[in-house]
């Protein structure tokens, strides 16, 4: 039944095609090509590049004999959301010349939904199962609760997605057992397909090549780093996860996976992706299972093993696996509490005496290292998440925070956030502060009590943001500082093991 229904559509895709070319006078248009079809056996060898982007880049293989004039071709390989004018189709080895007379594209397989649409306002049998007996049953269609692939994109359901039944002049929701469809209509398709009409300046049989851009297909990179029981030495392991939800299965692909701002326009959907390892996998003797390298602006891996991807399939491959890495704790406090004020002016700020008074207690907990080839890395590192490990006493793995990175060169310092130490506190308070507006200055003063509950000493950076104006001087402290940026200074203060350290200073202000 479907060879026949199929068959019609062929030849009424034919009969409309040549009355078509006939009536542009295009040449061939009375030699029309018998219409042919790809399948796994006509495309092959497929590639893809993933982007980071929620897109991706397919090139695949396909088979075609064409022939003199108009050929209608029919390509059922592609994704369930290919962006159909980003096609290029071309002969790669020998320059043949084809040219795309037409091109449509049907994203809308045969479901029970949409043969449940097809059938809207008709009568239907239905198979019902009573007790160990099937029996037939008809029904009349009056609603079948199908969506269009466009409607659900945007998140349109409209709250009618119930199928709704008549029978014996009642109307029931839901379906009173397996639909049984008469033969596939000629508008219906088994999978997503494109349709062309080709002209080639030379005919005869070769392989060509189709690339396009799909949505669908995602990838992001997930880093775990684990610190033995003392020290901060650090195991370093990379992942990467690529997801497929384009609607194809991708068989023993070459992939890809570009990493980098790529400027892509994305259309708004309402309602509803020699390095780093070099000496360490020498160590072992085993190859890296993705190379990398720069590209353009961005940076590529490839994977050296062909995978194969199933559609609505998550996989994870290693990219980067690291020992001895060396890194470093550190302990910040960060006491003045000033997101409240956040859009304020700096004439505000400076005429609002209270203005950053306010204490903040928590010392944050820093995890940094160097992304260099001397510290066993040194690879292009895409934007990801960093976990946390440490080794208990007894071996097993505890997880001490996480936080994200964006893209990171190599030879660039990591530092992330990981959370607020237990045993260490911090106290802020102001003790002196003078205004005068005559003379355009305010004298400042604070005092930061900084306590250790550790058993053994730690040194807190103190950080200060010297906010009341962009001219400042610190005239007086019991410690060092460092002037990190334009406003921003910062102490180093060791505070011993289960002790206290104060810090004080007082900083002068002109505008």
């Amino acid at each position: 039944m479907q060879h026949a229904s199929y068959s019609q559509y062929c030849k009424k895709l034919i009969t409309s095609t040549l009355l078509f070319a006939m009536m542009l006078g295009l040449p061939g248009s009375s030699a029309l090509a018998a219409p042919v079809s790809s399948n796994e056996e006509t495309s092959s060898d497929a590639s893809l590049t993933i982007y980071n982007q929620n897109f991706a880049v397919v090139r695949q293989t396909l088979s075609l004999d064409l022939r003199s004039g108009i050929n209608p071709v029919n390509f059922m390989e592609t994704t369930a959301h290919v962006e159909t004018d980003s096609v290029i189709l071309r002969d790669p080895t020998n320059g043949r010349k084809l040219q795309v007379l037409e091109q449509s594209y049907r994203a809308d397989p045969v479901s029970q939904q949409l043969l449940l649409s097809l059938n809207e306002g008709k009568v239907i049998e239905f198979e019902v199962q009573e007790g160990n007996e099937k029996k037939i049953v008809k029904g009349k269609v009056i609603r079948s609760g199908y969506v269009s692939p466009y409607y659900q994109s945007q998140g349109y359901y409209g709250g009618a997605t119930e199928p709704i039944i008549e029978m014996d002049g009642r109307l029931f929701f839901g379906l009173p057992g397996r639909p049984i469809f008469p033969s596939l209509g000629e508008d219906t398709v088994l999978k997503p397909t494109m349709n062309w009409l080709l002209k080639t300046d030379r005919p005869g049989a070769f392989n060509a090549e189709i690339s396009y851009i799909t949505g669908g297909m995602s990838w992001h990179s997930d880093y775990n780093l684990v610190a033995g029981e003392k020290g901060d030495s650090l195991e370093f392991i990379g992942w990467v996860t690529f997801d497929n939800q384009s609607g194809k299965t991708f068989h023993n692909a070459q992939i890809k996976l570009m990493a980098g701002d790529v400027n892509k326009i994305q259309l708004p959907v309402n309602g509803r992706a020699e390095y780093a390892m070099k000496a360490a996998m020498a160590a072992d003797e085993m190859s890296p299972a993705v190379r990398e390298k720069s590209f353009d602006e961005f940076h590529l891996y490839s994977l050296t093993n062909a995978v194969t991807l199933r559609d609505r399939e998550t996989k994870q491959v290693e990219f980067v696996r690291a020992t001895n890495v060396k890194a470093e704790r550190l302990y910040v406090y960060d006491g003045a509490q000033i997101g409240q004020y956040y859009g304020w002016d700096q004439d505000t700020i400076r005429n609002n005496a209270e203005y950053g008074t306010q204490m903040n207690k928590k010392i944050w907990v820093m995890q940094q290292f160097k992304n260099s080839a001397d510290n066993n890395l040194g690879i292009a590192l895409p934007k990801g998440r960093l976990r946390f490990y440490r080794r208990d006493s007894d071996g097993r793995l505890e997880f001490t925070g996480e936080n994200t990175i964006s893209h990171t060169p190599k030879d660039e310092t990591v530092r992330v956030y990981t959370g607020n130490s237990f045993d260490l506190v911090g106290e802020r308070k102001r003790t002196d502060y003078h205004v005068d507006s005559n003379a355009h200055t305010i004298d400042e003063a604070f005092e930061i009590k900084l306590r250790n509950h550790k058993e053994a000493p730690v040194e807190i950076r103190v950080v200060e943001h010297l906010y009341r104006c962009v001219n400042w001087q610190i005239v007086q402290s019991t410690y060092k500082h460092d002037k990190t940026e334009s406003q921003t200074a910062e102490f180093r203060v060791m505070v011993p093991a289960n002790g206290e350290r104060t810090l004080k200073y007082s900083v002068h202000y002109t505008w």
